[in-house]
């Protein structure tokens, strides 16, 4: 499985992906436009996105904008291998996002291949935000 890290700034055009189905953690540090979120959304889930989970600044207009391409795109009878969960954890750190996004973030019929990390902010924090996720992937054992 590999970890990919796309930055954004607002406004910017997303690069080509793979089309390969993935996961992806929106880091969202910064406000969009509703047009701009469509855009972005649309690109993942054209690109194979299965799995969102939004964390940051505006996580549920990520989610929400997540579900509703979703059912348009398929006229509300979504098949099951199309179907992208989502989820937007307000109140926990980044860190609980990431774990969740690595331990539990599993589509019911389609393996995942990928996780992306998608940042969207002014400025690029790749190295951080990787390691912040590969520290989140560390089980301790408390015992």
């Amino acid at each position: 499985m590999a970890l990919l890290y796309v930055h954004l700034a607002p406004d910017q055009t997303p690069p080509q992906l793979l089309h390969e189905p993935f996961r992806v953690i929106i880091v969202s540090e910064a406000e969009v436009t509703q047009e701009w979120c469509k855009r972005v959304t649309e690109w993942l889930l054209k690109s194979g996105c299965l799995y969102v989970v939004a964390w940051g600044t505006e996580c549920e207009k990520w989610h929400d904008t997540v579900d509703w391409l979703n059912v348009e795109e398929f006229d509300g009878n979504i098949p099951e291998d199309r179907f992208v969960m989502t989820t937007w954890p307000t109140d926990e750190p980044l860190s609980e996002a990431m774990w969740f996004a690595g331990q539990c973030a599993y589509h019911s019929t389609v393996e995942l291949s990928n996780t992306l990390v998608l940042h969207i902010a002014s400025q690029a924090r790749e190295a951080d935000l990787l390691e912040t996720y590969a520290a989140s992937q560390i089980i301790h054992d408390d015992h």
